[in-house]
């Protein structure tokens, strides 16, 4: 019983959700061109036994401290942010992983700049956003696209297009960014707790992996394509993964689903609708610009809601591929 239920609440690598054919619901597909060949994921390993064991749970779970909360709705954003061109809205701050939405005005342009340790990931929601990652053929990102940076690899994005870009960014908590000397000849400005000081890097540049890719259109590829939805990235601190299935009949609220020994989990909800039961949470669902937080130790429960059969996506983050989810025995 339990191992039927974790196929539709698991977001490990091992448990992806299969992606399926195109639905006729789903959003319309960005016309626009991909860089990268369009490549499924490789076919994920086959699923573990569960075992039982005794797994300590946080008590009490960790509470929503600002700017975290358990139900970002994008609609609250935009509103707060009405009549500005070009704006930051913090949304998640844990020990791990840091998220905030972005905006850019039509025009403008980010200098170059790069992470110490820690990849970015972005998705896109509105607009065009024009992506340069070192090493890598320029390309236009639209709505749904996902976007691979690894660390030490310095990028640029610029909102191209008449409207603005709007995009979710995620990053390494703590991240401070990098300036080439190249490009940034003159000293940045300081940020708290933290002086710049011209210095020589050893290390290397990030790359991509074998089965990477530096972009993801995932409503023309994976919703109109038919790829397989799954992990989009798998790094060492940094995991998203696209899981896809038909809605369903809404669980009992005795099915608690699972809780997380030592990390936060947020989701993106990128199409359809997503029911979720989080511990000190009522009952609700999300919509597609959605963010969700389950704070670390909070028994919590995500499952594909809407009309039954219709297609819906929702973008798992964490710091960990390989996290461990603890179930209720059955």
């Amino acid at each position: 019983m339990a191992i039927v239920k974790a196929a539709f609440y698991l977001c490990s690598p091992a448990l992806l959700i299969l992606g399926a054919a195109a639905q006729t619901s789903a959003p319309s597909p960005s016309q626009a061109p991909s860089p990268i060949p369009s490549q499924a994921p490789s076919t994920p390993p086959a699923r573990p036994p569960m075992e039982n064991a005794w797994s300590p749970k946080r008590t009490p779970p960790r509470a929503y401290d600002a700017p975290n909360r358990p139900w970002w709705k994008l609609a609250d954003i935009l509103a707060a942010h009405k009549g500005e061109k070009s704006w930051t809205h913090a949304i998640v701050r844990n020990r791990d992983l840091e998220a905030d939405w972005r905006q850019m005005a039509a025009g403008q342009r980010t200098e170059p700049l790069m992470y110490a340790d820690n990849a970015t990931a972005l998705i896109v929601w509105g607009g065009q956003l024009r992506v340069s990652i070192k090493g890598q053929e320029p390309f236009v990102a639209v709505k749904g696209g996902e976007v691979n940076i690894p660390f030490r690899l310095p990028f640029t994005l610029e909102s191209v297009g008449e409207e603005p870009a709007l995009w979710l960014e995620v990053h390494g908590a703590g991240d401070v960014p990098l300036y080439p000397v190249a490009t940034r000849p003159d000293k940045p400005k300081d940020v708290p707790g933290f002086t710049y000081v011209k210095a020589a890097l050893m290390g290397g540049d990030g790359r991509y992996g074998a089965a990477d890719r530096p972009y993801l259109d995932y409503y023309r590829d994976v919703v109109t394509g038919g790829q397989r939805a799954g992990a989009f990235m798998a790094g060492d601190h940094l995991f998203v993964n696209n899981i896809r299935g038909a809605g369903i009949q809404t669980p009992p609220a005795s099915d608690l689903g699972h809780f997380h020994f030592g990390y936060d989990e947020f989701w993106f909800v990128m199409e359809g609708n997503i029911d979720y039961q989080i511990e000190g949470v009522p009952f609700f669902t999300a919509s597609p610009g959605d963010v969700v937080t389950a704070a670390q130790g909070r028994w919590h429960r995500a499952s594909f809601g809407g009309q039954p059969g219709r297609m819906a996506t929702r973008v798992a983050i964490n710091p960990y591929p390989r996290g461990l989810h603890s179930f209720q025995p059955h």
